[in-house]
């Protein structure tokens, strides 16, 4: 049976289903619903179609595939300006400025980067998802830079494959507290759902396994702060956010794992990906970006 069994945190214990479900599916509201009222979401092993039901910490809760149910698309919006530094016939290329979210989700339905491109590329409508179109990785709402966006079945299920495989390079340039004690590493720590709030993430036992390769690039003393390029060898959500906060040096600006301080606040995590290699799916051709 395809979807995943959560068990709710003493932090959700009396919220409504439909909220949790959204919530630990990263999903918008509305699609939250529509999976409870189809059958897609069970408590304790018995479906449960009462979106307002409240759950208790310690319950199972199951949710289906909800990118496998039938959804209406993300709708086109000619109006968001996307930056494309590479497009062809099977895949586009991105530098995403910060600020701009990459797909419609909770409280983002409209004005996404999506949204936009699929004003100009209306044929990716269902590739790889109904509700997430194209989209083989994602940067966060406050994350600057590069990221591919398949426009066909055979350009998303190559991308995917090279994720999975590790052969796609992404290299990301962070801006973090602190003085280094070694000029690079790699933090090997698996990320899951904080237990005590579940919108964020955290070092856990029982996450996915997360690697991150970091090297330092310059240092300053006042404030104290390092330059560093990371690389990921997975990709969790808010991975090089979580693991450099893991190891005592969360990134500027990111005031959900401890970096916001004063004297120095962009107003967002200080978070570039700044390069970004791949095979074209469809060539072969080794494609490398910088930004």
């Amino acid at each position: 049976m395809n979807g995943s069994t959560e068990v709710i945190p003493d932090a959700l214990d009396g919220e409504r289903l439909d909220r949790v479900v959204a919530l630990m599916a990263e999903v918008s509201r509305s699609r939250a619903c529509a999976a409870i009222d189809d059958g897609g979401v069970s408590v304790d092993g018995e479906v449960s179609t009462h979106r307002a039901r409240r759950v208790r910490s310690g319950e199972e809760l199951w949710i289906g595939d909800i990118s496998r149910q039938q959804a209406e698309g993300p709708l086109p919006d000619p109006t968001v300006v996307v930056p494309v530094v590479h497009a062809d016939d099977d895949v586009v290329v991105v530098d995403k400025p910060a600020g701009l979210v990459v797909h419609p989700g909770s409280g983002n339905e409209t004005g996404t980067m999506l949204n936009g491109l699929l004003a100009a590329h209306p044929g990716m409508q269902g590739v790889g998802s109904a509700v997430r179109p194209g989209i083989v990785h994602r940067l966060d709402r406050g994350t600057s830079g590069l990221l591919v966006v398949a426009l066909t079945q055979m350009a998303y299920d190559g991308l995917v494959a090279q994720l999975a495989d590790r052969s796609m390079g992404r290299r990301y340039l962070a801006l973090a507290w602190g003085r280094f004690d070694e000029r690079e590493g790699v933090v090997d720590a698996p990320i899951g759902r904080s237990p005590r709030d579940r919108t964020r993430m955290a070092v856990v036992t029982a996450g996915r396994e997360a690697r991150t390769g970091y090297e330092v690039q310059r240092w300053w003393a006042i404030p104290e702060v390092s330059l560093v390029t990371c690389r990921l060898e997975t990709g969790r959500t808010h991975q090089i956010r979580v693991h450099m906060s893991a190891i005592g040096h969360p990134l500027v600006g990111d005031g959900t794992y401890g970096g916001s301080r004063a004297g120095l606040d962009p107003g967002r995590p200080f978070l570039h990906a700044e390069h970004l290699a791949f095979d074209h799916p469809t060539t072969g051709e080794r494609l490398a970006f910088d930004s």
